[in-house]
């Protein structure tokens, strides 16, 4: 199990590596977080819902993601509150309070999708979430040193030296733990180490004899290294071109699956850049709504905040607009909630930029899509995550033909498009089609889902020149 001092202290990228280093030397692995709380989010084969992260850890392994990978799934949709997701389906919406006493319940659901797995797959690769020091959080943990404890697990602490204060996490880490959690532990990570290795060995030596535990390996620091985001925004905007397409985001209080995007800004050819504050927004040729786990509430701070009032200034000037599931559902005309799925018994009227209305539904619409562009040869393919149905003389004439049903909306002067359809962007047919709608002329051809392999094979060349094969059989006790 990999745990770490801090969210995003490398967790989620230590697994995705070690799956990647394992399955390369012939043995089968999967993935596995007992627990996650995010809101990018992929559905397994299985039709179920986990976090992203452990999609990605799939494919490192090269297998297809399934539910028992992260059997328990939050969402949040308030600071207090998040749907929680069960082996795939969502449950309930409950409190943190609420949760909180509810977690040993979930314990037998967490074990024996581990029991599953581990009677698959050679090895399991666990992820911790968050750090096993927060004090406030071990009664009742299935994350991390309760799972572990529970599962009989051996641990690894990973913490990130370029934040600084490293060896002061790792200390300060294992001096929470009791006694038999630090039995656990077989030593740490240190993660995106940049400089003169020699530099840091004192501080090494320093943290064995102090701890007892060695460090297992220093991980270097891994230049414009792109592994989908847990949970984080990320991406980080790039100079390019002068022959480039200008994208914007804006940044929902509650976005959803901003992977989404990945694609587009890795293009070589596309200006990207998420943004929150409007008075940051200076124009551009592509606008996108994302998704959103309260769409509702995130339509309202849209309207409220200006962006609304900058969308239709956008149309006016000629630029393209698009949205991708909840943003899809807010260029309609009104957004229902008559069963109070977000918490309130509501209706809103939506931009309206396309003739259709949403109404929010308990049942939850999980699948794994592919099809084509109608009357075209290009191909695409994706998922559907959304707890709504659109319908209205909108999707009277569909975009794409997904086989037993047909999605995404055009407005009559081919300016404003909607689509259910997450990972939209990340086929290659897919991205040219959409970027040429968009006003780029001459698209160079780029083909994510090779890169993201590449990423990933990149990453695993880099621990593993530092963390052998051998090292990893020994901690997994092949």
């Amino acid at each position: 199990m990999v745990q770490g001092t801090t969210s995003d202290a490398g967790k989620s990228i230590l697994v995705t590596a070690i799956c990647r280093i394992l399955y390369r030397h012939g043995i089968k692995v999967a993935p596995f977080k007992p627990q996650n709380m995010a809101l990018n989010s992929a559905v397994t084969e299985d039709g179920g819902e986990i976090g992203r992260a452990q999609a990605v850890q799939a494919q490192a392994c090269c297998i297809a993601a399934s539910t028992d990978m992260n059997p328990v799934l939050l969402k949040p949709n308030s600071d207090t509150g998040a749907q929680v997701i069960v082996h795939g389906k969502a449950i309930a919406n409950m409190d943190a309070d609420f949760y909180h006493n509810h977690k040993p319940k979930l314990l037998n659901s967490v074990l024996a999708s581990h029991e599953r797995l581990s009677q698959a797959y050679q090895a399991v690769v666990v992820e911790g979430a968050g750090s096993p020091a927060e004090i406030n959080l071990r009664a009742r943990d299935i994350a991390n040193m309760g799972f572990a404890e529970k599962a009989d697990c051996p641990v690894i602490i990973v913490a990130d030296i370029d934040r600084g204060g490293v060896f002061a996490h790792l200390t300060g880490t294992l001096d929470c733990l009791s006694e038999s959690e630090k039995n656990r532990v077989q030593g740490f990570v240190i993660n995106r180490f940049r400089g003169d290795i020699k530099l840091l060995e004192p501080g090494l030596d320093w943290l064995q004899e102090k701890t007892g535990k060695p460090v297992l390996a220093v991980i270097p620091y891994i230049e414009n290294l792109h592994i989908e985001a847990e949970d984080a925004i990320s991406i980080k905007v790039q100079a390019k071109g002068d022959n480039t397409l200008k994208v914007v985001v804006p940044v929902l209080p509650r976005i959803s699956n901003h992977t989404d995007f990945d694609a587009l800004a890795l293009h070589p050819q596309v200006d990207f850049e998420f943004i929150k504050d409007p008075k940051k927004f200076h124009g551009c040729d592509l606008l996108i709504l994302p998704g959103s786990k309260s769409v509702i509430g995130d339509y309202k701070w849209l309207r409220d905040s200006g962006w609304a009032s900058i969308i239709e200034k956008h149309l006016r000037y000629g630029g393209k607009l698009m949205g991708i599931c909840g943003g899809l559902q807010m260029l309609g005309k009104h957004i229902h909630d008559p069963l109070a799925i977000e918490g309130h018994e509501e209706s809103v009227a939506a931009l309206g930029f396309l003739d259709f209305a949403t109404t929010l539904a308990a049942q939850k619409q999980l699948l794994n899509v592919s099809g084509i562009v109608m009357d075209s040869l290009v191909t695409l393919r994706g998922y559907e995550i959304h707890a709504g149905v659109s319908s209205g003389p909108a999707f009277e004439r569909c975009l794409f033909d997904l086989g037993d049903h047909q999605d995404g909306v055009m407005s009559h002067d081919q300016q404003v498009l909607g689509t259910y359809v997450h990972g939209v962007f990340d086929g290659a047919d897919m991205l040219n089609y959409l970027l040429q709608w968009a006003g780029l002329d001459g698209v160079d051809a780029f083909d994510y889902q090779q890169h993201q392999d590449q990423e990933i094979e990149r990453l695993a060349d880099a621990v593993e020149s530092v963390l052998s094969i051998e090292t990893l059989k020994g901690l997994l006790d092949l």
